[in-house]
Formats: C-alpha cells, structure tokens, sequence
C-alpha cells in the first residue's frame, strides 16, 4: 500500500514523526513524505532541514511561496497550493493520502484531490477553535476525508456528526503523546549551544499566534504582549508565530520586545526536540498554541492560556485562561505559585496512537486498495 504523508509545517511535522516510523516498520506498507508550505520558507526557518535530519526520506518537495499575511494574501496562498497540487495529483500513484490538521496550505493540498477521487486519511478532526478560522478548514477535510483519526472521544462524536456516520472514525489519541514518549531530550549544554538560551535559570516559554476570527484586534494584541513580556521579570524563551493572518505584526512587536531587553530571547523554531527540552525546564508557559493545551500537561506544566484562539478545546488542570490584558496575565503570573503541583496525566492520550492508526490501516488495507 502506497501512502503519502503531507506536511507543510514543523507543527504538523512533530506529530507525524511517531506514526512514519511505524509505518516504515511494517512490509505491506510504502511510506513517502510530500513537504510544502513554510517548511520551505526560509523566513519560517526552512524546516525542511529538520525533516532531513531525522532521517526521512522526502518523496517531493513542493513549493509553494508564503507571499504575505493579510487576508488576501491568504487567499492567493490557497490559489497557488490548489495550483501546484493539480499537476501533482494528476500523476499521483498513493492508494491513500495522509493529513493532518487545519492549516490553509494543508486544506488547500486536500481539497486538490477530490476531482482525482483520492482516498484521504484525516488526523485530529472534530477539535474546535473558536478563535480561529481553522475550523472551516478542519471540518471541510473532514468531510472530504474517508478516514479519521482523532485526539479526543468527544471529537471523534464531533467528526460523526459533521460526516454523518461513525464508519471509519476512531478515536486513537493523539500523535503528539507518542512523540513526547519518543523524543530524547537535549542536555542543557547542547541547548545553549544550538538555542544560545540558558535553561538553567528560570524562564517562561512564550508562543503567540494571531487570532484569526477577529484579526483586526492582533496589532492591539502585539502591542500588549511586547510591554507584557518586558515587564516580566525573568528570561522569556520566544517561538515565533506561524504564517497566520496578521502574524507579521506579531512578529514586529516581539523583535521590538528583543530589542528592548534581552531577556527576551527569539527562536524561529525549536523544532520538537528543542521545545520539549524547554518545556522539561520552563517554569510555565505562557500564550495561546495548542502545544499548551495538548502537550504541556504531559510535563506538568502551567500554561497560562491567552485569548480566544483555542477557545473550545477540550483542556486539562493545568490550563489558566487569561484575557490578552496586560495586568490580568501579571495577576495570573503571581497566582501560579499558589497553585497545587502538577502530575503528567494528559487528556490527549497515551502515547499509543500511531499504533492504533497503523493497525487500523493494516486492518483496512484491502478496502483501501480495492477503492483505489
């Protein structure tokens, strides 16, 4: 069976790393990575480069040029991924394609195929992010998917409602749990030699994305956060935003913040290793990715949760929800200490999904290639 796994982000990417090994692992199956989107931006870090390093063999590169933020730029990013896709999966050979998420590029990727009547698998449907416009995108691959794959049993519901049937939905966990259980963490010597940050001082590790739904608000937002993080007392471990509507804004006022103080330490990209050898040492988390609300609990970390980007996930103790105001996220901050410890219970899963997914692709292989 020929499967072709899309990424086209180092997020996505982190998730998939425990289900290609053990696809690669079993004889009936043929694995090949097809990489676009800001993996092949150099202004997102080139992220390709650590697809190569763990080993995997890439299938085909696709670019697909990032060429702005604003809405309309989103849109011509859509254009051009259906655009290169076309003459992609007109040659295509996969007897089933492999997505995961809710990014634009991902969707714009899938949606390619329904004319070619490809059978797609669809990984982490049903969540709901009311802050974001990834829903739209996350359920429309959901209903052009024939296979799901999701991170929650009250999602695996969601995804039965959205198709109308529960053939083909199960509820495996998630891939990022596998990932953590896999990954060797760095020492905090090589760390500060790959990173230049100090992990053995307190520190706050802080991701912000642009909301999306109302994405007038973010250059309020980047405004608040830059003089937030400066009043923060401490060193700050900065990721950058992904390449979100707005996200550019972002981004300024965070250089802006580095600038300032440099306590206010930027990476583009940490990469998984990277950032679950930060999340082992942070003191909490601050901001609103889902690998606060997914996998920080796995290290029994606080995460402060900003906004409404990931407003209707499903979410453990360990999650604080803060408004995007300056003296409410300090207030937060000063609480944490009065909070109880933490343990690694995790609602996202335990670190068994890939082998969950895989066998249920074994189980369905002869389906899956009659349809083809």
């Amino acid at each position: 069976m020929e499967i072709g796994i899309l990424t086209s982000s180092r997020a996505d990417f982190g998730f998939y790393k425990p289900l290609i090994r053990a696809l690669e692992k079993e004889t009936k199956i043929n694995v090949e990575l097809i990489v676009f989107g800001t993996h092949l931006s150099k202004e997102h870090g080139y992220t390709v480069s650590e697809i190569k390093e763990s080993g995997f063999t890439i299938h085909q590169e696709i670019a697909t040029p990032i060429l702005g933020n604003k809405p309309e730029d989103i849109v011509k990013i859509i254009g051009e991924v259906h655009i290169q896709f076309a003459d992609f999966w007109k040659d295509s050979k996969f007897d089933l394609i492999i997505c995961l998420g809710d990014r634009y590029e991902m969707f714009a990727a899938i949606s390619a195929t329904v004319p070619f009547n490809l059978t797609v698998a669809h990984i982490s449907g049903g969540e709901q992010t009311l802050g974001a416009i990834d829903d739209i995108y996350r359920n429309t691959m959901t209903l052009i998917a024939k296979y799901h794959f999701t991170n929650t049993e009250k999602n695996a519901h969601r995804v039965e409602q959205i198709i109308g049937t529960n053939r083909n939905v199960y509820y495996t966990g998630s891939l990022a749990i596998d990932n953590i259980k896999e990954t060797a963490i760095l020492s905090q010597t090589d760390f500060l030699t790959k990173f230049k940050f100090d992990l053995s001082k307190e520190f706050v590790l802080f991701t912000f994305h642009p909301e999306t739904v109302n994405y007038t608000n973010n250059k309020e937002y980047a405004t608040i956060l830059k003089d937030t993080l400066l009043a923060i007392n401490k060193p700050i471990l900065v990721t950058m935003p992904n390449a979100d509507t707005m996200g550019n804004i972002i981004r300024e006022k965070l250089i802006e913040a580095n600038q300032s103080n440099d306590k206010v330490h930027i990476v583009e990209s940490l990469g998984s290793v990277g950032y679950y050898t930060a999340l082992t040492y942070a003191e909490y988390v601050l901001g609103n990715s889902s690998s606060g609300i997914v996998e920080a609990a796995s290290f029994g970390k606080y995460v402060i949760n900003l906004g409404e980007r990931q407003a209707g996930r499903e979410y453990g103790e360990n999650i604080i929800h803060s408004k995007i105001s300056k003296q409410e996220i300090l207030n937060n901050i000063n609480r944490l200490s009065s909070h109880k410890a933490l343990g690694d219970r995790n609602i996202y899963g335990d670190g068994n999904s890939a082998a969950k997914m895989v066998n249920m692709l074994l189980k369905e292989r002869e389906t899956i290639l009659r349809n083809y």
